[in-house]
């Protein structure tokens, strides 16, 4: 389970302008938003953080 929805809507983001942010492509980012991708690197988590202002911790939940 994740939050990344939730605060990409918070921050007023599309899918595809929060991928491009993010450096991904927008199925990707669609994928992790469903759950369906689990699992994204180190380096994707900690940009996405970033991009919210929170901790990896905070959007990504065991």
């Amino acid at each position: 389970m994740n939050n990344i929805r939730k605060y990409r809507i918070e921050k007023g983001y599309t899918l595809e302008k929060f991928a491009e942010l993010v450096g991904v492509s927008t199925g990707y980012i669609c994928h992790l938003e469903k759950g369906t991708r689990k699992n994204p690197s180190y380096e994707v988590m900690k940009k996405i953080s970033e991009r919210f202002n929170k901790s990896i911790s905070e959007i990504f939940e065991d």
